[in-house]
């Protein structure tokens, strides 16, 4: 019962579930890399380096925010704040992720060992910036774009210039719905002095910046599309997850008490439906 007890707790810890927003956008790039299929063993090893690198993210944040998460009422309860994790547990989680990750990069290939390095200097530099920069939003969203270079490295073991441009919109539209359950805790953060775009300038101008990274990522996501040279299930994907932008902004517009649903279902399920357009669309090609 201990065992299933921590599991819980670490899953609280991390919040598993929010790697639907990365994990697709990974796979996308492989599957385009590889044009189609990629393999069971790379599969496994991109499970393993996203999960590591998310949890190592995640953790970082999580310690290094717990002054602060100790005195907002929506995060006062976490794990890393009520005492079920000690700073010891947490800074040893973040080693062994660490080196998870990294283990992990070096068994795919040599360019993937390289940029694991940096890739976690990105990772764990989100919560520095919230604390004296309003970019923290882009580099939060410059984390998971990350993801679409990262399986393209995995297949081919370059860059190629459509990963950039996956990337890209995958970080726009990431730092965009941050902008939004940022909303959440402008007032906190204004208290607090933090660095977030709604508590330095307002919902109204908050709204505004998200859905010009928004409009930002659909392009981006349309020039992927068509440097991959890619076809109409490709296309039909940027067209839905357009769609499910636009109303994922109309629910925050209208009720700000709406965020989680916006944030948590309409972003989840665009992941995944871009994925699956895009099988859809190597198997028709």
């Amino acid at each position: 019962m201990k065992i299933v007890k921590w599991y819980k707790d670490f899953n609280e810890l991390i919040m598993f579930q929010h790697s639907v927003f990365s994990l697709p956008f990974i796979f996308i790039a492989m599957i385009v890399s590889a044009d189609g299929w990629f393999g069971w063993q790379l599969l496994l090893l991109g499970v393993l380096a996203a999960v590591s690198a998310r949890n190592f993210a995640m953790l970082v944040n999580r310690y290094l925010d717990r002054d602060i998460d100790a005195l907002n009422p929506r995060t006062r309860n976490r794990p890393s704040v009520d005492g079920r994790f000690s700073q010891t547990q947490l800074r040893l989680l973040i080693l062994i992720n660490a080196l998870v990750f990294i283990a992990t990069a070096y068994i795919i290939n040599d360019l993937a060992f390289w940029l694991s390095f940096p890739i976690l200097l990105v990772l764990g530099g989100y919560s520095w910036f919230k604390r004296f920069s309003e970019l923290a939003h882009l580099v939060l969203g410059l984390s998971l774009g990350l993801a679409p270079i990262a399986g393209a490295v995995a297949v081919e073991g370059e860059i190629p210039m459509w990963s950039m441009m996956l990337a890209v919109g995958v970080m726009f539209w990431v730092a965009g719905f941050d902008l939004l359950y940022s909303l959440q805790d402008m007032a906190f953060d204004k208290a607090q002095g933090l660095f977030s775009i709604p508590s330095r300038y307002g919902s109204d101008c908050t709204i505004f910046l998200a859905r010009i990274f928004h409009a930002i990522a659909v392009l981006f996501w349309a020039f992927f599309t068509a440097m991959a040279s890619l076809g109409f299930f490709a296309w039909l994907a940027v067209f839905v997850g357009a769609a499910m932008l636009v109303y994922e902004h109309r629910i925050v517009s209208r009720d700000f008490t709406k965020i989680d649903r916006a944030f948590f279902t309409v972003n989840g399920y665009l992941g995944f439906v871009y994925l699956l357009l895009i099988i859809a669309d190597r198997m028709a090609g």
